[in-house]
């Protein structure tokens, strides 16, 4: 199956009330095991990229991994790009194929956000590809990414404004998930989320997934996130296996040994995600 744009696979989950889950991968055996995992499943699935990971190696080499899993697959994949930092960032990776794009404008002032996001929207929307933007701040840290400490949460008003204003296909709100480890339990703010969903009528989206409970990411679901992300403990299961390999055999030289048993950890996680957002079956 070719690469799909975000388009119909949010508006479906928006209207079935589940969510899409959008999986960070850092390299070829973490792409695998995310599409692996949603084919078991029969889920639509998201791979992301952020600008610290395209980098390391470059779009293109993240998109041709990812086009080859996606043509290979019986389930739709699409091929994001996970906080755009820059205007320039989004049409190479629109020019290199990917087929959903963010625009994270949220660190510029609200006037400077809404700028940026619509230029990148009125780039994209005659490719047919998706734009998704962010307004208030996802806090914590995460590759070159620094949300803060102390960040002001999405406004419902000011939501409903920008996205008349952009165009943009999904919003991305801040409710209190941070990027990264958490250092506590995170304090979700769902009556907020649902006053968003009162105002904005496009798809939510939830950042900073990794390590909220289970059952909190299943009420903001419920509450209107159509699409989420998770990026942190896929490093940490992909890391998990690679060590356990290292540490029963540290003489082990053989790269596939232990990347394969990275990739199953990042499966087994994957599977579990897949099934909390309640996308089982929806290919």
């Amino acid at each position: 199956m070719s690469l799909v744009t975000t388009k119909q696979l949010l508006l479906d989950a928006q209207k079935g009330g589940y969510a899409i889950g959008a999986f960070n991968v850092e390299n070829m055996e973490m792409v695998q095991a995310v599409v692996a995992a949603a084919e078991e499943l029969k889920s639509p699935v998201i791979l992301q990229t952020t600008p610290s990971t395209v980098k390391y190696a470059d779009l293109d080499y993240f998109y041709a991994n990812v086009k080859t899993a996606a043509q290979k697959a019986n389930v739709p994949v699409v091929m994001h790009l996970d906080h755009g930092n820059s205007f320039e960032l989004a049409m190479q990776a629109l020019r290199s194929g990917y087929t959903s794009i963010m625009i994270d404008g949220s660190h510029e002032t609200f006037e400077e956000n809404i700028k940026v996001s619509k230029a990148v929207v009125d780039a994209c929307h005659p490719s047919g590809v998706c734009v998704e933007a962010e307004l208030g701040k996802v806090g914590g840290k995460e590759d070159d990414l620094d949300g803060g400490d102390n960040n002001p949460y999405t406004d419902p008003q000011e939501a409903a404004k920008f996205v008349k204003e952009t165009g943009v296909d999904s919003l991305a709100v801040a409710i209190g998930t941070a990027h990264g480890v958490y250092k506590g339990v995170p304090k979700v703010d769902v009556e907020r989320l649902s006053e968003i969903k009162k105002v904005v009528s496009i798809p939510l989206v939830l950042h900073g997934t990794s390590g909220v409970p289970d059952e909190v990411v299943k009420e903001c679901i419920q509450r209107g996130i159509c699409k989420v992300n998770y990026a942190t403990d896929l490093r940490i299961a992909f890391s998990k296996g690679v060590n356990e390999i290292l540490h029963s055999a540290p003489d082990t030289i053989d790269p596939k040994k232990y990347n394969a048993q990275g990739r199953e950890e990042v499966k087994k996680y994957v599977m579990n995600k897949i099934k909390v957002c309640g996308s089982e079956g929806k290919a």
